[in-house]
């Protein structure tokens, strides 16, 4: 009887290995049939490539597993194939949240880029607060799309923002713009005061103004880039999903597992969306144009930005965090004053520091940017002010905006929240 057991059981473990040889074989045949249907679509040739298509559907609904791995990653770039064949036109790129400016009266303006609920700044507020000399004031702008289903994010965040300010005696002022797009919010939305100085934070928004960057044209004996993109995503968001992946079956709480997976699924849809826009698309239609940290170097420092070092404990309070926070396969790395976010040696997002002075750029600002590249990037401007906008006075034929204050006895600690949307209605 017993050795009765054994057999089964070692045939059960002889299948386990050929299903999980086949599945390997499977996943190494399907990332042959993606390269060889992007080399397809680079060369016009639409009914080999449908035909690759329809091959790579039929092994994925049949011997891959596409609830994790290559099958998951190779699914999505499959179904962008499939949709940039056989769609009558690329679909339409959704508008991404935005967000803007904070300030420090006298110290900081800081446009921020993806509001992210306002979960960045209670780390500001609460330093401030301990800053020696005491606080200044802290005035941040959030740009967020309007509203579609009658709640006012936008005022949320303020209000949460203001009563953690009150409470560790930070002077404090939120401003949200409403805006679909970057392009609809106006430098006058923005009242930046004489004296401020600017900071700027664009959170994974940077890289899809590239858009609208001019591009030389490519020599007539250029080949068209599709299979470069093609190849770069791939590569890039199997590394991004590997590490999600292996996050995902890392031990939690169990009052945290059900956010948690919440929060992986909605990342999930997110990066599929990039996926479809990245392969789907050309021209504007494309707007997601990640890029490594070499050519964002290169690029800024055409723009006559200069590196600043982010500083030895930016990278030692990274890499503590990534020590409480992460499991194992995270590291990161600083280079040349960058810091970067990898997973096993391979970068998924990047941090940089920049200053433009005035003798290079056309203005009498003095400008620090910090950006997050490679791929996904953050987008950081710090601008010592000296001038007014002199824009601003156009403002109150413009601007209808609802506003609450709250203040204490204590006149050095003050809340307002202010929320108006790109057209200047009252969002209430």
């Amino acid at each position: 009887m017993l050795q009765q057991q054994q057999q089964i059981q070692m045939a059960a473990a002889a299948a386990r290995r050929r299903r999980e040889e086949e599945e390997e074989d499977s996943g190494i045949r399907l990332v042959h049939l993606l390269m060889s249907c992007a080399d397809a679509v680079q060369r016009g040739d639409a009914p080999l490539a449908g035909s690759l298509v329809d091959e790579m559907r039929l092994l994925l609904a049949g011997r891959v597993n596409t609830a994790f791995g290559i099958g998951k990653v190779a699914g999505y770039f499959a179904d962008a194939l499939f949709r940039r064949l056989y769609l009558p036109s690329p679909p339409e790129p959704r508008p991404r949240p935005l967000s803007a400016p904070g300030e420090h009266e006298i110290l900081y303006h800081h446009f921020y880029e993806a509001l992210m609920q306002g979960l960045q700044w209670p780390a500001l507020i609460q330093a401030l607060a301990l800053r020696p000399g005491g606080p200044p004031i802290l005035r941040v702008t959030g740009i967020g799309p309007p509203s579609t289903n009658g709640r006012d994010e936008l005022r949320e965040v303020g209000l949460r923002l203001a009563e953690l300010a009150r409470s560790v005696h930070v002077r404090f002022a939120f401003r949200g713009v409403a805006a679909a797009r970057l392009d609809d919010v106006r430098p006058w939305m923005l009242q930046v005061a004489r004296g401020e100085a600017v900071a700027v934070n664009c959170v994974l928004q940077l890289h899809r103004l590239l858009a609208a960057a001019p591009a030389p044209a490519p020599a007539p004996s250029t080949p068209p880039a599709f299979l470069d993109r093609f190849t770069e995503a791939l590569f890039y968001y199997s590394t991004v999903f590997d590490s999600l992946e292996a996050g995902s079956t890392a031990p939690h709480h169990h009052h945290h597992h059900h956010h948690h997976q919440s929060s992986l699924m909605m990342a999930e849809m997110y990066l599929q969306r990039e996926i479809c826009n990245i392969v789907c698309c050309d021209g504007a239609d494309r707007v997601e144009r990640h890029e490594p940290l070499g050519r964002w170097r290169a690029r800024l420092t055409r723009a006559g930005l200069c590196p600043v070092h982010l500083g030895s404990n930016a990278f030692k309070q990274a890499s503590m965090l990534l020590t409480l926070f992460s499991g194992e396969g995270y590291c990161v790395d600083e280079v040349d004053g960058c810091l970067t976010l990898g997973w096993h040696n391979r970068p998924l997002i990047s941090a940089s520091a920049w200053r433009a002075d005035s003798d290079d750029v056309a203005s009498d600002d003095t400008t620090t940017l910090v950006a997050n590249n490679n791929h996904h990037n953050n987008f950081y401007i710090i601008n010592n002010n000296n001038n007014n906008n002199n824009n601003n006075n156009n403002n109150n034929n413009n601007n209808s905006s609802a506003q609450s204050n709250s203040n204490s006895s204590n006149n050095n600690n003050s809340s307002t929240v202010d929320v108006q949307d790109a057209a200047g209605a009252v969002l209430m």
